[in-house]
């Protein structure tokens, strides 16, 4: 009997519209001998769409304002085997919507509560990877009460980060409100562009050489494994919204020209963070590698990274010899075992 699937794509994020087209993707890819999937877009406004305006929103991209009140679309969920949603960044990868299939008692895609929540938290992120003895950058909180009563004590964390660094809110991504900051005057206005979308604030120093970017897949629950080591190169001063999303402007090398004993490193620091946050499902880990010093630091790790076919964490997976269909056939699979 096949088995019903829930693709909720869409959400509240500013990612929606690479939910869409991850949407969209996976729609495609799940067998239909296998799987009887029903795809619902969840809007800007989190009202979720009835099927007209959903196959509208994923043939167009853009999604209406009307649409169920959330609660009131996760209750008729209940008749399905496992949902794959399918959201990017806040009310979608942040646990939110995994509380609400939680409680509703329907498996899901992915890492649970506990793990969305953190791994979506750039500050819970760094803390649990340090106790878990995982190199990062240095980095300093600094929460938006604190930028507004004491402004120069604020600029003098920075000085001894040292620039350039960077500011980036605790809670947000595809790169959405990062800043590169290489003077002290530019520093006021990257902190209120940050608090502008984010009560919490990261400071965040450079290394000394410039980094290359390498991203590792996991894939798995409790004996997770991880795909070959991929880098990720690009024309920008760094990978922010408009480079990432930007045809032509960023190249994914896979396997990455690493030596085989960093390669291996790579792999073993990220399914460490992929157990010390609890993630489940899936999850891709990016790292900098400084070359000049052979540093490994890891940067951050995605609980429902970007999922077209031409997306770093499939591609990942097609090097291991799991194509694309495959694989979110396997995903589907673990949610199944592990609820």
């Amino acid at each position: 009997m096949k088995k019903r699937i829930l693709l909720l794509a869409g959400g509240q994020s500013g990612e929606h519209e690479v939910s869409l087209m991850s949407a969209r993707s996976v729609l495609s890819a799940l067998p239909r001998d296998q799987f009887d999937v029903t795809p619902v877009v969840i809007s800007k406004q989190g009202r979720w769409l009835p099927p007209t305006e959903t196959q509208r929103a994923l043939e167009t991209g853009e999604a209406p304002t009307g649409g169920d009140l959330v609660l009131h679309r996760a209750a008729s969920a209940e008749g399905y085997d496992a949902v794959f949603p399918l959201l990017h960044g806040p009310m979608g990868e942040d646990g939110t919507v995994q509380g609400l299939l939680t409680l509703a008692g329907i498996p899901f895609v992915g890492s649970g509560v506990l793990g969305s929540a953190v791994s979506m938290d750039k500050i819970m992120t760094k803390q649990v990877l340090a106790s878990a003895g995982i190199p990062q950058v240095a980095w300093q909180l600094v929460v938006r009460r604190d930028w507004q009563a004491q402004p120069d004590a604020v600029r003098e964390r920075a000085v001894q980060l040292g620039y350039p660094l960077f500011v980036k809110p605790a809670n947000l991504g595809s790169s959405v409100g990062i800043s590169k900051v290489a003077r002290a005057e530019d520093l006021d206005g990257a902190l209120n562009l940050a608090f502008s979308l984010d009560r919490r604030v990261i400071l965040e120093a450079m290394t000394a050489h410039k980094p290359r970017e390498v991203e590792v897949g996991i894939l798995g629950n409790d004996a997770p494994i991880a795909s070959p080591v991929g880098e990720l190169r690009f024309d920008a001063d760094f990978y922010d919204y408009e480079t990432k999303y930007t045809e032509g402007r960023a190249s994914m090398h896979i396997p990455a020209p690493l030596p085989p004993e960093v390669a291996e490193q790579v792999r073993t620091l990220a399914l460490k963070a992929f157990r010390a946050l609890d993630c489940a499902g899936l999850a891709r880990v990016d790292f900098f590698y400084v070359e000049e010093t052979g540093e490994l630091l890891l940067n951050e790790v995605n609980t429902m990274p970007g999922f077209t076919t031409t997306s770093m964490y499939p591609k990942l997976f097609e090097a291991a010899g799991l194509n694309y269909s495959a694989l979110v056939t396997r995903l589907v699979e673990l949610a199944l075992e592990e609820r």
